[in-house]
């Protein structure tokens, strides 16, 4: 049997945090949560945030971000906060986290595998953890394949890209009572019933296919051996959009680059322009790859968030369990492009979930690594983690 509590508050620093553990220990008849998980505005003071939610409820483990937009089943919003605690002797938690990320995936790993006691723990069928990192480090794609290789594929991997309504500036990941930079979080859960994971983006490729000539990391430098910002300007005059140098956000969050695999199109945000024509992503994007400029329809992204919460339902209904609750992540451009009509990718979702409430937040990119779906570290992509009764 699992319990759970979700909250969601407008008020912040300690007083946020009071009103969260007030909700969730009055859902849980006054028990303490094993696992407590929290996605938080920038707005935040996060370590009076942290220190009065953890001390209030006193969780076993507690793990999140910060982020770029919040929600329940019953809130949506900026400047918010919410959260969701388990409370469930079927399961097995654990949290960890990993610093120094900015200096390569090897150490962050390394602390963060160190804490997986599920690889010496073969009474548990079912290994999930979830993942949040500071996305301005870089190195979270390579993280998500170092865990990977050195789990031998026995984990599911599923979580986000910290956020700080919408700045670009710092990020941190959560840990107990402590919100750190430079860092990925894990909280490793162990148990007999599957965890489904969905995830699905509603964008096509519009256009010829683009070579990414040259890339340094997170900035494609060049596409077909000339400045990446051209085969933008050029798609732009071929769609008839307008594209302004000085302010092209307004054409990317409608134009993303589509890095093509053999599962399909990875997205990667255009965030902005280098003085020498570079397009400065929010996520890495290898040299030799190809690459479409990606279009989508607001319907779209309702319809993606609806299938990927349905993949997520089939995995656990196929075991024969039911959904007892689940957490939604989402790009920050998603919200900022749909603006209010976010909210129907949200009714998506809830009416795929019916009775099943949820939590989440818009992330800096969407973590997904599991057996049947499109893994990696996306951006645009919607993802759902269903928990199991």
């Amino acid at each position: 049997m699992t319990d759970v509590a979700i909250a969601s508050t407008g008020l912040n620093d300690a007083e946020a945090g009071e009103d969260l553990a007030t909700q969730i220990l009055e859902k849980l008849s006054g028990s303490s949560p094993d696992a407590l998980i929290v996605f938080a505005s920038a707005e935040n003071d996060y370590g009076a945030l942290l220190r009065s939610l953890h001390d209030r409820c006193n969780p076993k483990t507690l793990v999140g971000c910060s982020s770029a937009g919040e929600f329940t089943t019953g809130s949506n919003g900026t400047g918010r906060t919410s959260a969701i605690a388990l409370r469930t002797p079927e399961m097995e938690f654990r949290a960890t986290v990993g610093k120094g990320l900015s200096k390569g995936r090897g150490e962050t790993s390394r602390t963060l595998l160190e804490g997986f006691s599920g690889l010496k723990a073969p009474g548990f069928r079912y290994r999930t953890a979830l993942i949040f990192v500071d996305a301005l480090a870089g190195h979270a794609e390579e993280l998500i394949d170092e865990l990977t290789l050195a789990t031998g594929g026995m984990y599911k991997f599923v979580g986000g890209g910290a956020g700080d309504d919408g700045n670009f500036k710092k990020t941190h990941v959560f840990h107990g009572r402590e919100a750190v930079t430079d860092a990925a979080v894990a909280l490793e859960i162990l148990s007999n019933k599957p965890f489904g994971i969905g995830a699905r983006h509603g964008w096509s490729a519009t256009g010829d296919a683009l070579r990414v000539t040259k890339s340094d990391q997170s900035c494609v430098v060049s596409l077909n051996v000339a400045p990446a910002v051209e085969a933008f300007e050029e798609h732009a005059a071929a769609t008839n959009q307008e594209f302004d140098r000085e302010n092209p956000l307004p054409f990317f969050l409608h134009n993303v680059v589509g890095v093509q695999t053999e599962e399909g199109h990875k997205l990667r945000v255009p965030l902005g322009i280098q003085a020498e024509g570079g397009i400065m992503c929010a996520a890495e994007v290898p040299t030799g790859t190809t690459a479409h400029i990606m279009s989508t329809q607001a319907k779209s992204a309702s319809v993606a968030a609806a299938s990927a919460a349905r993949d997520a339902i089939d995995q656990v209904e196929r075991e024969g369990y039911k959904p007892k609750a689940a957490l939604f992540f989402d790009c920050v451009a998603t919200r900022l492009r749909l603006g209010e009509d976010f909210g129907d990718e949200l009714d998506a979702v809830t009416r795929e979930l019916k009775s099943a409430p949820f939590a989440g937040f818009n992330s800096y990119g969407q973590i997904v690594r599991a057996e049947g779906q499109f893994s990696g570290f996306h951006n645009c992509t919607a993802v759902v983690c269903v928990i199991p009764d």
